[in-house]
């Protein structure tokens, strides 16, 4: 009788890598849910017997699907499968009842192992191939685009969590191609900041290129300056400091996430004060002309229990697309 297997992420590219990296003599049902209220829904109606589950999702994300397992004691084993790989979010999630954590971009060996280990697969259990008849997920740029970004992400927000001994909550990235118009619309920036002091740095690989911005909300200068131990927080050249240390870490760390899993190299300029105390409406404005058409990737990232926040923006040139697309191709769907 085939295990019910469920894959929980709200990501398309995520639930078609899931799928395909699974054991392929694996006896398994497949379900899927794109966010953790259906994976609720699906562990109650017998779905999910072992249960792949990301952690950033909207509705309701991993932690809460793990907190109401654990309340409501629901049959399931929960593998948890995410980009954030901070060692706190590992213990966080083992104290909830996980059996175990994978990051992403998801490995067979690394599956197949944990499965192994908790005696969920055991090998050559099963001697013919399973047949293929998961339903096609279809996966478009946007979406691609947006799982390479949560796995970047998860990269610079642990390398910056580890060097201030800190958490850092992770949100579901952002990503949309707009007119530079509509830029200011789509930042997150605007909804909770009037004022902000931006970092910008280019990069450019083959066929890819575009810049790097960094939105440091103003009010979050005086806690970051303290967790980094630096002396006077209100002056100005700590400020700068704060904000091109903190840009290092990100934007470096993030694309290096990208060209990781697009198996690229990036070169990149080095970074330039954007604009000092400032709204988001005068960035753009006075940056218009250079910007235009764009691929945008958004990730806010805030630190717990300090009040610190800023925005990460990837700024993708339209010619970037074809590149993009093509790196992309075996994951996408166009027919």
């Amino acid at each position: 009788m085939a295990l019910p297997v469920l894959i929980c992420d709200d990501s398309a590219m995520a639930r078609k890598q899931m799928a395909r990296t699974l054991p392929k003599d694996w006896d398994v049902e497949i379900t899927f849910a794109t966010n953790g209220a259906e994976g609720i829904e699906a562990i109650r109606a017998g779905k999910g017997e072992v249960v792949f589950l990301d952690l950033n999702m909207p509705v309701m994300d991993g932690y809460e699907v793990l907190q109401t397992i654990q309340q409501q004691d629901l049959p399931a084993l929960v593998i948890v499968v995410s980009g954030d790989i901070q060692i706190k979010a590992h213990e966080r999630v083992k104290a909830l009842g996980a059996l175990d954590f994978i990051q992403k971009p998801v490995s067979a060996d690394a599956i197949a192992g944990i499965l192994q280990e908790y005696g969920i697969l055991v090998p050559g259990e099963n001697d013919a191939d399973a047949e293929d008849d998961n339903p096609l997920i279809k996966v478009d740029l946007r979406d691609a685009c947006q799982e390479i970004a949560n796995v970047a992400m998860g990269r610079a927000a642990d390398l910056l969590a580890k060097l201030l001994d800190v958490f850092v909550l992770l949100p579901i990235p952002r990503v949309n191609v707009l007119e530079v118009s509509e830029l200011t619309m789509a930042l997150k920036a605007t909804e909770s900041s009037s004022k902000i002091t931006a970092l910008c740095q280019g990069f450019i690989s083959s066929g890819l290129s575009g810049e790097a911005l960094l939105l440091f909300h103003d009010s979050s200068f005086h806690d970051m300056a303290k967790l980094m131990q630096l002396d006077d927080p209100n002056n100005e050249a700590t400020e700068v400091e704060v904000l091109i240390d903190t840009g290092n870490v990100l934007i470096g760390a993030f694309l290096s996430g990208i060209a990781e899993q697009l198996d690229m190299h990036f070169s990149q300029a080095h970074p330039v004060v954007l604009g000092r105390h400032c709204t988001v409406n005068d960035l753009i404005h006075d940056n218009a002309e250079k910007w235009q058409r764009t691929l945008a990737m958004e990730i806010n990232y805030r630190i717990e229990d300090h009040n610190i926040e800023c925005d990460l923006l990837l700024l993708f040139t339209e010619d970037s697309l074809p590149t993009l697309t093509y790196k992309l191709g075996y994951l996408l769907d166009t027919d």
